[in-house]
């Protein structure tokens, strides 16, 4: 099992380095002007200054920021998972992304600056989480849905009241709540990082603990970890990542659900030291051609990317409900 599992790995990595190589590419390449890639090369080598604006001012902020937040909200729907002990704990699905929205327009509504949409969407959030997580802790998967539903709809009365007052820029608002990576640029993506690399590393530094607490409380009482303050840690740092993805991009929903699935499926494997940056890398590459899909299937009209990840993610969550039914 051992070496069938190296195996896997190994193609993975190299299919994931391929993959994300030539989506690239076509990203840079696609878009309302049409590049190939010996423009590209031109651009490299010389000094056209509309190839710049297209490409450096343009389409690779909008790559990167898609990567990012795709590694954000994939990552930590495989923590959520975990810390749930649920197979759809999504953050899209029991409300969590809907509470850092909540706060995110909440911030917009009071005209704070760009930075502050982050920080109080992750304060809901995490308020939001740990309630939720104390509610729901010995809840069945029927229970948690049904809480997620009813606070997700709860919060989103009140984000729909929010956009209404905001008047003139309420369709911003709306396309915004819709998924929209089109706003990328390099000082977001600077604002972006360090909660990225934060988020990242935290996840990566407890993944021992995450295996731990995946026998159980009691289990991990014996073996000396505290479940319970580690949860709690692990949603708040999971707010955190949310937070921010919402705070750039609203709401993309089912890329926390998806990928981490996936990923166990593919890797043959629950270990979170590979579930974890593995998920992190499918993330990115899955919500990147989300997005290189979004701006080209009807160019120049832009699909908002969470109407693409709830078309592929809707069918999974159907999915593994039905495979579930047994616990509801």
């Amino acid at each position: 099992m051992l070496n069938l599992n190296m195996r896997s790995k190994n193609l993975v990595i190299m299919g994931l380095f391929l993959a994300y190589i030539i989506t690239c590419v076509v990203a840079l390449c696609l878009g309302d002007e049409n590049l190939n890639p010996k423009e590209l090369l031109s651009y490299a080598f010389g000094e056209n200054e509309i190839l710049r604006q297209i490409i450096i001012d343009g389409r690779l902020p909008r790559i990167i920021m898609a990567i990012l937040i795709g590694m954000l909200l994939a990552s930590s729907g495989a923590v959520t998972q975990n810390v749930f002990s649920n197979p759809i704990a999504d953050p899209y699905i029991i409300g969590i992304a809907s509470a850092a929205t909540f706060g995110s327009v909440l911030a917009y509504l009071l005209k704070l600056p760009d930075y502050y949409y982050g920080i109080l969407g992750f304060v809901c959030s995490a308020i939001f989480s740990l309630a939720i997580f104390k509610v729901s802790s010995k809840a069945s998967i029927a229970t948690l849905l049904i809480i997620g539903i009813a606070a997700s709809s709860f919060l989103g009365a009140f984000t729909s009241f929010f956009t209404y007052l905001i008047g003139e820029d309420s369709f911003k608002i709306v396309a915004w709540l819709m998924g929209n990576i089109g706003s990328a640029s390099w000082f977001r993506i600077g604002i972006l990082i360090l909660p990225l690399i934060f988020c990242l590393l935290y996840f990566y530094a407890h993944k021992n603990e995450l295996n731990i607490i995946l026998s159980g409380d009691e289990e991990a009482r014996n073996l000396g970890v505290d479940a319970q303050k580690l949860k709690i840690n692990l949603l708040i740092v999971s707010s955190l990542a949310v937070s921010f993805a919402v705070a750039f991009t609203g709401l993309i929903a089912f890329v926390g659900l998806i990928i981490p699935h996936t990923v166990r499926l593919l890797l043959r494997n629950y270990d979170n030291a590979l579930v974890i940056p593995f998920c992190t890398a499918f993330g990115g590459l899955f919500l990147l051609i989300c997005d290189t899909l979004a701006r080209t299937l009807i160019a120049p009209v832009q699909i908002p990317i969470g109407v693409l990840t709830a078309f592929f993610g809707a069918p999974v969550f159907l999915y593994l409900a039905l495979s579930a039914r047994r616990f509801l």
